[in-house]
C-alpha cells in the first residue's frame, strides 16, 4: 500500500490533480454510505488526484450537516423518481432507519447520487475555471513588469 502512496500526483497541486479532487471530494461527501473518507481515498489513488483535498471535502456532511443534506437529497430522489414521500418523523437511529430503508432507500440513493455528481461537476468546473483566471492574471503581471522593467532601462 506504502507504494501507492506515494505516488508524487497524490501530493501536488496542480490544476488536473486540485480539480479531480474537488470532484471525488464533494461526490463522495453526499453518499449516504459510512466511511465516505476511504471511498474517496481509494478514488484519488485511482484516479492520481490530490488525495488530501479529496478526503477534506468529504467533511461537508458532518454530524451538524448530514441530515439536512441527506433529507433535501431524499426529497430530490422522491421527486425526480415521481414517488410520494412516504415518511412522517424521522429518527436518527439504526432501527429507524432499518424499518424505513425500503422506503426511503431508492430515492435517497438517487437523490444523493445526483447531488453528488452536481455538487462534484460544479466544484470541478469553478476549481478549473478558477486556476485558469489566477494563470492568466499571472501571465498578464509578468508581461507588465517586463514592459515595465525594458521602458526603465532605455
Amino acid at each position: 500500500m506504502s507504494h501507492w502512496l506515494n505516488e508524487p500526483e497524490l501530493w501536488h497541486l496542480h490544476r488536473r490533480s486540485v480539480a479531480g479532487a474537488t470532484f471525488i471530494g464533494l461526490f463522495c461527501a453526499f453518499l449516504p454510505v459510512p466511511f465516505q473518507m476511504l471511498v474517496a481515498a481509494v478514488l484519488a489513488v485511482l484516479s492520481r488526484c490530490n488525495l488530501p483535498i479529496a478526503v477534506v471535502l468529504v467533511w461537508i456532511t458532518n454530524p451538524l450537516t448530514m441530515t439536512p443534506i441527506f433529507y433535501f437529497a431524499y426529497r430530490l430522489g422522491a421527486w425526480l423518481l415521481d414517488r410520494q414521500i412516504e415518511v412522517g418523523t424521522i429518527r436518527m437511529s439504526w432501527e429507524w432507519l432499518g424499518a424505513h430503508i425500503g422506503e426511503i432507500g431508492w430515492p435517497l440513493l438517487f437523490g444523493s447520487l445526483v447531488c453528488g455528481w452536481v455538487a462534484g461537476v460544479t466544484g470541478m468546473v469553478i476549481v478549473r475555471v478558477a486556476w485558469r483566471l489566477h494563470v492568466l492574471r499571472r501571465w498578464k503581471s509578468r508581461r507588465e513588469a517586463r514592459r515595465a522593467a525594458r521602458s526603465d532601462a532605455a
